[in-house]
């Protein structure tokens, strides 16, 4: 049974999108899989866009499905497998730079801030021990929300070509958001951050008077929380460090061709070569086992966290990102630690193996998770599994969730996850497209 709303009560509606959910279902044999795909695909438009227009003014707000809230981490993941049809939409190129628009707004309300309200309005943490404003949700410090930004207008730019929603409040934006990092590389002290909830659940706040365990200055960038929004264990956070150096460079790129600013695309490439020296000196190191792989979290002293979380960036994902290549050895070495028992939130059950997060505790596993392991593999096989796993985990409702049981996929969480939708859509879009055969075999 579709499982999409009647077409009057979707949020926004793209005939591009329309076309690419008619041509890929065609072409893919199994039924259930097509069904997903057609579910999942557009979810993001049909279930959590807010879109206006307000005197030639465009605005896009995207809940992140099941809180009313607007994360920029979420909103930009949710949006990016509609990337490859902003040129033949124009409604939906047109919500791509109301989105733009939105978050350089969040950007300069605050750069802390992970998850914001549709305008002033309540929160129910607007009594944790930071300081909140009306418009924000929530204000944990997430390095990845800043990335995620950059991610969007680079992503946008290099596929339109267009630049006209880049103008001088946008690039006071980005100078905001390299201060940002630059002050969380804690070279003057812990800079103007903290961070704490009244909360029995023990990542929900932060150690450390609200600035997290202590760090020695080396370049890195430090991240008070996780892209889960659970509280870091080392501060220096090695998946958003990788992912800032990508995004630092694409922000240079962006900076020095549509506004000739050589002086501020310096000023990026230097922090982005600061930090990614830093991950090499500070986060590889030798495994007893797999040897030398990725730590997922330091503190410049020496210690170091190894795990990984399905959350995005993880270790898994650095391919995706752009951080390396697949092929590359330190991250093979990685993933196959990251995809073993020896990950502390690897878990294998009756039905299904996969990574999970100290977000939903111990022996659930994501479908984030499952679909960024198929993204980065270079294996037909494994892909093939990945596949079957997400075919037979969505509990007969038709969309991906945030986690399950790895003995029950019918014991879920979050039935509506926009974020776990789209990054499905753009597994079997990309599949489509770079190896048709593969899904025929489902």
């Amino acid at each position: 049974m579709n499982q999409r709303p009647r077409p009057e009560q979707r949020k926004f509606k793209s005939e591009a999108v329309e076309r690419v959910i008619a041509s890929v279902k065609s072409s893919i044999k199994d039924s259930e899989l097509a069904a997903l795909f057609e579910h999942c695909f557009p979810n993001t438009l049909d279930t959590t866009v807010r879109f206006t227009t307000n005197n030639a003014i465009l605005d896009t707000f995207i809940v992140t499905g099941d809180i009313a809230a607007m994360w920029l981490r979420d909103s930009t993941a949710q949006v990016w497998q509609y990337l490859p049809l902003v040129n033949e939409d124009r409604a939906l190129k047109e919500l791509f730079q109301g989105l733009i628009r939105h978050q350089t707004q969040c950007v300069l309300i605050d750069p802390y801030t992970n998850a914001f309200n549709d305008g002033p309005s309540d929160s129910p943490w607007t009594k944790d021990l930071t300081e909140m404003k009306p418009e924000l949700h929530e204000r944990k410090w997430e390095l990845d929300s800043l990335c995620y930004v950059i991610r969007l207008a680079h992503g946008y730019w290099k596929t339109s070509g267009d630049s006209s929603c880049f103008d001088f409040t946008w690039h006071d934006a980005m100078r905001l958001i390299v201060t940002t990092m630059k002050e969380q590389q804690r070279k003057q002290g812990n800079g103007p951050y903290k961070f704490g909830r009244i909360t029995a659940w023990s990542t929900d706040t932060v150690p450390g008077n609200g600035y997290g365990n202590p760090v020695k200055p080396v370049g890195l960038i430090a991240s008070v929380f996780r892209p889960s929004d659970d509280a870091t264990i080392f501060p220096f956070l090695i998946p958003s460090n990788c992912f800032a150096v990508v995004s630092l460079r694409q922000l240079a790129e962006m900076v020095e061709k549509i506004f000739q600013d050589g002086t501020f695309a310096r000023e990026c490439l230097n922090l982005s070569n600061e930090v990614d020296r830093a991950i090499q000196k500070f986060a590889v190191d030798d495994h007893p086992l797999f040897g030398k792989i990725y730590s997922y979290e330091v503190d410049g002293f020496g210690n170091k966290l190894w795990m990984d979380d399905a959350n995005v960036p993880s270790l898994l994902s650095l391919p995706y990102l752009a951080y390396c290549s697949h092929d590359d050895s330190v991250y093979q070495n990685t993933r196959r630690f990251v995809l073993s028992e020896h990950n502390p939130y690897f878990f294998n059950g009756t039905a299904a193996e996969g990574i999970g997060s100290p977000h939903t505790l111990a022996d659930r596993i994501w479908h984030i998770g499952i679909i960024m392991r198929a993204l980065t593999s270079r294996d037909e096989k494994e892909t093939l599994q990945c596949l079957r796993v997400l075919k037979s985990t969505h509990a007969g409702t038709g969309f991906m969730h945030e986690s399950f049981h790895k003995n029950n996929s019918s014991d879920f969480t979050r039935a509506w996850f926009a974020w776990a939708n789209s990054l499905f859509g753009e597994l079997i879009i990309t599949l489509n497209r770079e190896n048709p055969s593969l899904l025929d075999q489902i």
